[in-house]
């Protein structure tokens, strides 16, 4: 099964599903023929990093003016609440908003050795959590480090253009198949689900779209003759 995965490191939702989903994954009985798969979607491209302002009037900015800090500060309360559900601890008043080019070309970076999923973990943790500014390409690097990546090949890395253009047509790509916010998933390139869900959805779900590829086939049953054939339902047995 293939599962792909779209999100950006600023939404706070994609971390909530990335957890849940991992956790479904735990119990699901065929989760060592899953293949995972991030694909950015970065959803401000043109997000301002370093301006100074607090998460809530970054994130009224950036959203144009639509809504204002104190909305976004109440409509946050619910995602810090159900963060907490699962075990994550959301710091808002201190995050430092940045914009996410930088560490979304280390996550493909990380993707095409096979640690995306232990990059996209560190790299939540630091934005939400421990309020370190993913903006910085010397804090990227000991992040990659830690995500059992090479700090000094992403230091170069980012010192140039590599996995820019990446970023930017895979979030084009998104927009043509239908992807208009995060988490987006699709499952074996055809069944597609937005938004966060709980770990036990997301378990119904895998188990749902393992069914529908690996249906049960049967025997051809002239294939031979044989006179101990038969079959018991719920009122009688045929032979």
């Amino acid at each position: 099964m293939k599962i792909e995965i779209w999100s950006d490191v600023m939404c706070p939702l994609c971390y909530i599903g990335k957890t849940n989903l991992e956790n479904a994954l735990k119990r699901f009985e065929h989760k060592n023929e899953a293949e995972v798969v991030f694909r950015p979607f970065q959803l401000f491209p043109d997000a301002p990093s370093g301006n100074g302002k607090n998460y809530y009037e970054w994130t009224a900015e950036i959203h144009g003016g639509a809504m204002t800090a104190d909305y976004v500060r109440e409509s946050n309360a619910a995602v810090i609440r159900m963060a907490k559900e699962v075990g994550l601890t959301y710091h808002l008043d201190t995050l430092i908003p940045s914009n996410t080019t930088d560490v979304l070309r280390v996550a493909v970076y990380a993707q095409e050795r096979g640690r995306a999923g232990e990059w996209l973990a560190r790299a939540y943790k630091a934005y939400f959590t421990d309020s370190m500014d993913i903006g910085n390409p010397d804090n990227l690097a000991k992040l990659a480090d830690e995500s059992g990546l090479d700090a000094q090949e992403v230091l170069l890395m980012l010192s140039g253009d590599q996995y820019r253009d990446t970023v930017r047509n895979e979030r084009q790509h998104g927009s043509k198949i239908g992807v208009s916010g995060t988490p987006f998933y699709i499952f074996n390139d055809k069944y597609a689900l937005s938004g966060v869900r709980s770990s036990d959805v997301f378990l119904e779900i895998l188990e749902r779209v393992w069914r529908k590829d690996h249906p049960l086939q049967m025997l051809d049953e002239s294939s031979r003759d044989d006179s101990q054939t038969g079959q018991c339902g719920e009122n009688a047995c045929s032979i």
